[in-house]
């Protein structure tokens, strides 16, 4: 029995209905559109004061005066943000896009809210909607598509969800999630949005960026070779860090890792290095407390700030660390040195947990969704060194992770392991023991070492890390043993003042020279004899001393990064006498 073919229904919306000729031109027009018939219904809609409103589907055609203003507004800001470099000026293309709006036919998919609730709302009628493209709803929030199924779209909000309503339209504006980007940006606290929240004056943006871009390629890339400076002896003497790589802060709840990440900021200073710093999930007190330390450091001038505090939604913090590293690509792009700090992925990876868990994703081990490497991966490996024929420009990332009870064998830990080039392992025990950075010198490793670190610096550290590792060894081992012969006891305190020449006080970062001085200074022994209680004095009066009577060295030194065998030769001469000169003053006797 043959079926009856009957054609597909278009509403059409207005406030007065219109005559047998424009609904025969409506009719035209969709044929033509779609290459089928359609049966045209008039639907009165007082909320239409004027013009006409047609559906066909999931295309919406808005013939409306708000409709039209508004079609002209986003072709506009679209113009305005996208600056194509092809010659043409800024008013040729406003005319362009004029012409456009006037002849033009714009047609807009739009589609129904199903349900909203938790920061999701499911849609239908998006049929031809993208993975991550962002969505509009009817009373202005914007939302960003993270689930395709056949008969509706999960999407995360990006707004107060109390605005969205059920049977409310949502439609298209096929643009990727994104965040402006400028030099404007410099010294100030912005949101995942790129929303200035610091109380200053709106910032005005240079460019337009997806959250989400491809990382470099091989051949866009170049070799790590250039040191990123952390001004912390213990990272810059073993475990150098390059511009471009990507070095784990990894270890438990308050054992300092946001303080290595500021410090490294801090040491930024004057050196053309933009600093920007991710905040994710921490409360909105403990951000402001820090940006008020990079304020009184005068280090927020090449800092920006993205706040994603634990008070914003999960899809906030979701998209922050995206945001960081496009305002980071800007920058890279133009030939600059970025280091990120993503405090931290822990706390990201849990938000997204949550946002996959409530689009109904299936979960895997210690109920992660199976994408959860990609999360990161495709995040951290946007940090690169570029090659001069991309100008240069590189960004070092220094993700942090939050363990469980020093568990690095977690799920996430062990993830993001994989993903970078090392990690300075951060331990409790050291910590409360008042070692501070408490850096685990046996579980710490840089996979780039000495490729990224100043000759000047290899030449003073030595066997720095051979020595730590003995002395740590021995320690365990002459807990058993009460009866010690001199040369281990000397050993033992040999090592003690290389641990306490370590601690180093928060916001503190040395210079080059500095770092080079106590080093040659420790692994000459001439800290062999010092109580360990008058360590960080004795180190303060030798550099002062040395800084004071042979100020060309330490210059030479911070603008060559070389170490001279007569200039190891000269501070190790100037530190015997001090040391000398210190013991008298001190009454110390000298085991030697």
């Amino acid at each position: 029995m043959a079926s009856e073919l009957k054609a597909t229904q278009a509403f059409l919306y207005s406030n007065v209905e219109p005559d047998s000729a424009q609904k025969e031109r409506f009719e035209r027009f969709l044929k033509k559109k779609y290459e089928e018939d359609y049966q045209l219904v008039w639907v009165r809609d007082a909320s239409i004061p004027s013009g006409f409103k047609l559906v066909a589907g999931s295309d919406a055609y808005d013939w409306t005066r708000e409709g039209r203003f508004a079609q002209l507004k986003n072709m506009l800001s679209e113009v305005a943000v996208s600056r194509p470099d092809d010659g043409r000026d800024i008013i040729t293309l406003f005319r362009t896009s004029l012409d456009e709006w006037v002849t033009g036919v714009i047609a807009e998919e739009e589609g129904v809210v199903l349900s909203v609730g938790d920061g999701i709302a499911r849609a239908a009628g998006l049929e031809n909607v993208a993975y991550g493209e962002i969505v509009l709803f009817e009373t202005g929030i914007t939302g960003m598509v993270q689930d395709l199924r056949p008969d509706s779209t999960g999407i995360i909000l990006f707004g107060d969800e109390q605005e969205v309503m059920e049977g409310s339209t949502v439609r298209r504006t096929k643009r990727t999630a994104g965040i402006p980007v400028g030099e404007g940006f410099l010294g100030r606290v912005v949101n995942a949005l790129g929303e200035p929240i610091d109380g200053g004056d709106p910032i005005t943006a240079d460019d337009y960026r997806a959250i989400e871009s491809p990382a470099p390629g091989i051949i866009d890339r170049q070799a790590v070779d250039t040191p990123m400076q952390t001004g912390i002896l213990t990272i810059d003497s073993m475990f150098p860090i390059g511009r471009g790589q990507r070095e784990l802060i990894i270890g438990d709840r308050q054992t300092g890792k946001t303080a290595i990440a500021i410090d490294t900021i801090l040491n930024q200073k004057d050196t053309g290095v933009i600093c920007i710093y991710v905040a994710i999930g921490q409360r909105a007190g403990s951000i402001a407390q820090l940006v008020s330390s990079l304020k009184k450091a005068g280090a927020m001038d090449h800092c920006i700030v993205v706040s994603a505090s634990a008070s914003e939604a999960a899809s906030i913090q979701y998209i922050a660390p995206y945001a960081g590293t496009s305002l980071g690509e800007y920058f890279m792009n133009k030939g600059k040195d970025v280091l990120i700090i993503y405090d931290d992925l822990s706390k990201h990876a849990i938000a997204y947990r949550a946002l996959s868990l409530l689009l109904e994703r299936s979960p895997g081990r210690e109920a992660y969704p199976g994408d959860v490497f990609y999360l990161h991966s495709r995040l951290l490996e946007r940090s690169a060194h570029l090659s001069d024929a991309r100008g240069g420009g590189s960004m070092t990332a220094l993700p942090i992770v939050e363990t469980q009870g020093g568990d690095v064998s977690a799920y996430i830990p062990t993830n993001i392991i994989s993903i970078t080039d090392g990690q300075i392992f951060l331990e409790s025990g050291l910590f409360f023991s008042g070692q501070r950075p408490a850096v685990n010198v046996g579980l710490s490793v840089s996979r780039v070492g000495g490729a990224a670190q100043r000759k000047a610096m290899k030449k003073a550290c030595g066997n720095l890390r051979l020595s730590l590792a003995q002395y740590r060894e021995m320690e365990v081992f002459t807990k058993f043993s009460n009866d010690l012969d001199d040369v281990t006891k000397r050993r033992l305190v040999y090592g003690q003042g290389l641990m306490r020449l370590l601690r180093q006080p928060q916001a503190r970062p040395w210079s080059l020279h500095q770092q080079v001085i106590l080093l040659v200074a420790a692994t000459e022994h001439i800290l062999q004899d010092i109580p360990l209680e008058d360590i960080p004095a004795f180190r303060l009066e030798l550099l002062s001393y040395i800084e004071k009577k042979y100020e060309s060295l330490c210059q030479r030194v911070d603008e060559t990064g070389e170490l001279l065998d007569e200039d190891r030769n000269r501070i190790v001469t100037w530190s015997k006498a001090f040391l000398e000169t210190y013991e008298k003053e001190h009454g110390i006797k000298s085991t030697e």
